[in-house]
């Protein structure tokens, strides 16, 4: 009784109605089986790209943010529909195994139907607009793949050893040699493809870095506008809890007021998106300081929880956030100063109206140098007027933001986006002692990667996440014991799948058994019944 309430269950949420009149399976019903399964992998494709994606969550929504001048986490909306999708798509495929195993019609629903279409939809255009629009994060994917592939390899391997109870089942069912044929040779291919990726993998260059015998020394860090994910970006509030984390340097970007005074802000057409600003029409760029001290730079940290960090902030910080200003260039260059680190910046861009557009340079230069602040502690990374500041700043540690640059200019110090630069690279410059730094790296996955792959240092949002990791969090063994550790997976699953073969054709005859001994009986019963007669 309770196993028939229960196939009426799964064939009701499936089909939408009760299988008293059940429909024959027919190839309409197994194209759609297979229409499920091609859709729900696409899915689990398109979650995958967007958990590489994840570390740069901020630079797609800024991007969002300059088209639609709207602040939303569009990222986490986006992700949180795709996982409704993929945990929807999923359950659906898990009731048509059970009606497959329980041997019943699958008839899906057409509201189904349409819902799985839709998520292909989803899918395929989130796919596309990646690849067209944020095509460098597919560099992203491909380095999320190459630290998840021992995970994946593993995992694929055990789904497609318990994939084989379904194929076998279907294998001894089928009535004709060529369906036979078709199901073993296509499930054989899916192992030996499964089973031997790492091989292929380790071929095209899609392994861990961290698959090696010795782990470069752990990059230095340094505090992308301070510590973002706990305090509003470009504060003195924000720096000043980066220096917890022990950064090396702070990261920041610099603008010019009317007035000639250098503050911090990232944004240079709009400050809406930090501060309290009621004229949305002026650059950031486009006020005196005397205007700018008159706004809020951290009420928007609070309210909005841009990383989803503020619950775990005391109350004493929230309020402390709450009152922060903008800075002048000025004030982190006296903090980093006295607690010896380095600052490194951006100038950002300036309306050609603005009254220092000309020399804006050379005002940023003389602010620093009249600050007291080290030249040593300054690093340099704008490359226009570099020369000029070269003279007037002899001092100041030179970076650069191409290997050309670097290397036209006898340089030492190069600062790269983490996914332009591979292992081998890497090695290569570090070799020849140049200080290699990658931003911006705030997954502890990604850090893991980029320690492995030899990173002098890395800007990071998430300084507080990384300073007390002694080693990466991903495989990191020698080359040798991997291999060991694959195979020997490999061969316990294959005799699993043997075993699980065997069982089903024991299964199998023992059902043909009891239908020949079920027609046995039905004959001599109908032989007495005639003797009778």
């Amino acid at each position: 009784m309770n196993f028939k309430l229960c196939n009426r269950c799964v064939f009701a949420v499936f089909s939408c109605q009760n299988n008293d009149g059940k429909k024959k399976a027919g190839w309409c019903s197994c194209c759609w089986f297979t229409y499920l399964f091609a859709v729900f992998l696409l899915i689990l494709a398109w979650i995958y790209m967007c958990g590489a994606a994840f570390n740069d969550r901020d630079d797609f929504n800024w991007k969002a943010f300059q088209i639609i001048n709207h602040w939303i986490n569009w990222f986490m909306v986006a992700l949180i529909i795709s996982l409704v999708l993929v945990v929807y798509a999923f359950l659906l495929l898990i009731f048509a195994v059970l009606l497959v195993l329980l041997k019943e019609p699958l008839v899906m629903h057409c509201m189904h139907k349409v819902l799985i279409t839709l998520a292909l939809l989803i899918s395929v255009s989130g796919i596309v607009a990646v690849y067209l629009g944020w095509f460098e994060e597919l560099k992203t994917v491909s380095m999320f793949l190459q630290v998840t592939s021992p995970i994946l390899h593993i995992i694929g391997s055990v789904v497609v050893c318990l994939c084989s109870l379904f194929v076998f089942q279907q294998f001894f069912m089928a009535k004709s040699k060529v369906s036979k044929v078709f199901i073993m040779l296509t499930y054989l291919i899916i192992v030996a493809a499964v089973f031997l990726s790492p091989c292929y993998l380790e071929f095209l260059e899609i392994s861990s870095p961290c698959l090696q015998e010795n782990i470069p020394k752990k990059p230095a860090l340094i505090g992308h506008r301070g510590l973002p994910m706990l305090a509003p970006e470009n504060t003195m509030m924000s720096f000043k809890k980066s220096m917890n984390c022990g950064v090396v340097a702070f990261e920041t970007d610099v603008l010019i007021s009317t007035d000639g005074v250098p503050f911090l802000m990232h944004d240079d057409k709009s400050l809406k998106r930090t501060t309290n600003v009621d004229q949305k029409e002026k650059e950031s760029s486009c006020f005196t300081w005397e205007d700018l001290q008159t706004l809020n730079a951290g009420a928007w940290f609070v309210e909005r929880d841009p990383f989803y960090t503020v619950s775990s902030l005391s109350e004493a910080d929230k309020t402390e956030a709450k009152n922060q200003s903008i800075p002048k260039l000025t004030e982190l260059l006296d903090l980093a100063n006295q607690h010896n680190i380095s600052v490194i910046f951006d100038i950002k861009n300036m309306c050609a109206c603005h009254p220092y557009y000309k020399n804006y340079t050379t005002q940023i230069v003389e602010t620093i140098n009249n600050s007291g602040i080290r030249e040593e502690l300054v690093w340099w990374l704008p490359s226009k007027n570099r020369s000029m500041v070269k003279k007037k700043a002899p001092g100041f540690k030179q970076v650069y933001g191409t290997e050309d640059e670097m290397k036209n200019d006898s340089g030492s110090r190069l600062n790269k986006k983490y996914s332009s630069l591979d292992s081998k690279e890497i090695m290569n410059y570090t070799q020849k002692n140049v200080s290699v730094n990658l931003y911006v790296v705030n997954e502890i996955w990604l850090f893991s990667m980029v320690w492995c792959m030899g990173a002098t240092s890395v800007t990071t949002n998430a300084c507080h996440l990384f300073q007390d990791m002694e080693k990466p969090y991903i495989f990191h063994m020698a080359p040798k014991w991997y291999r060991i550790i694959w195979i020997s997976v490999d061969c316990v699953l294959l005799l699993l799948i043997l075993g699980f073969f065997f069982l089903q054709r024991h299964l199998n005859h023992k059902s043909k058994g009891q239908d020949c001994n079920q027609n046995g009986y039905r004959l001599s019963s109908l032989d007495e019944e005639d003797s009778v007669l």
